[in-house]
């Protein structure tokens, strides 16, 4: 398939509006509701959603070793790094938590030049270690508040640049509908055996749901399985270093649902991190504009 960036800017644009708004959700239940179980619904609400769609509409699910082999390495990646996100929400703002987890575009920018082989030049690679400053100084402020819960986002990075470099790897070969439903089938029974092996950890505790909360739960669910299927989606038409800098707008926009709906603001220190991260991004988006516009070069005859 041939890569239409556009296409695949728009598509992670949509992720970068849901993926916040379930955080906040995430953030308001998390305060009567065990990370575990969250994290079991989103899986559940995913493989209910998407497996009437594959059966109905015949689309294809992951086959032949390799890409079940992968299919599974993306979820327990992805099992992984939506339990560090939703504790980490436990402990710190949603900006906060948002803009640290943001050292993760500059992780995929090089694994892509390593592992893809992907054109990751001098310029982007110096904006990278800006970023990265930007996001030191942002975990400052509230490594001093909590503590080494403030490094959790630094987790969700790592384990997400390594999901979204898998799903790179596969998202040209399977139906976005077909891995995520197969994601979600792997995830449910994964989760929930856990749950019951270790029902007493911080976690994983099973506790008592209420009644007003299960429209909430679906809603959570159904966002996490749009804002995700969004991101396969986007990276089957564009390449990971091109769509990296683009999930920068997650951070405006979790500043701004997070002070609707906690009215929370990052402090002084945070918010020059902020700015400086969105900066090294902005950058590395208009280095991948100028090289796309660059001519071909024509090759000796």
């Amino acid at each position: 398939m041939i890569d239409r960036p556009f296409l695949g800017i728009l598509l992670m644009l949509g992720f970068c509006v849901l993926a916040p708004l379930g955080d906040a959700m995430v953030k308001v239940l998390g305060t009567d509701m065990s990370v575990g179980f969250l994290v079991l619904v989103r899986f559940t609400v995913q493989a209910a959603l998407l497996l009437p769609l594959v059966w109905l509409l015949k689309y294809p699910m992951p086959q032949g070793a390799r890409l079940i082999r992968l299919t599974a390495i993306r979820t327990v990646l992805h099992i992984v790094g939506i339990t560090l996100m939703f504790s980490s929400l436990q402990y710190l703002e949603l900006a906060d938590a948002i803009a640290i987890a943001f050292v993760m575009p500059f992780i995929m920018l090089l694994l892509g030049k390593v592992y893809l082989n992907e054109d990751v030049g001098p310029h982007r690679l110096a904006a990278c270690a800006v970023g990265f400053v930007g996001t030191l100084l942002v975990v400052q402020p509230n490594f001093v508040q909590v503590g080494l819960p403030a490094l959790l986002p630094v987790g969700v990075a790592v384990v997400f640049a390594l999901f979204m470099l898998v799903t790179r790897a596969i998202a040209k070969d399977v139906d976005p509908i077909g891995l995520q439903a197969l994601s979600g089938v792997m995830a449910v029974p994964a989760v929930g055996l856990a749950m019951i092996l270790f029902p007493e950890t911080l976690l994983l505790a099973i506790k008592s749901i209420p009644e007003n909360a299960w429209l909430l739960l679906a809603i959570l669910g159904c966002m996490g399985t749009v804002a995700h299927l969004l991101m396969t989606w986007s990276l089957r038409f564009a390449p990971s270093t091109t769509l990296a800098p683009m999930q920068y707008l997650e951070i405006p926009i979790g500043t701004v649902i997070g002070y609707w709906i906690f009215y929370d603001l990052p402090n002084g220190l945070a918010a020059v991190g902020i700015c400086i991260t969105i900066a090294a991004g902005l950058y590395i988006i208009m280095r991948e504009r100028a090289i796309s516009r660059r001519p071909a070069i024509a090759p000796l005859s």
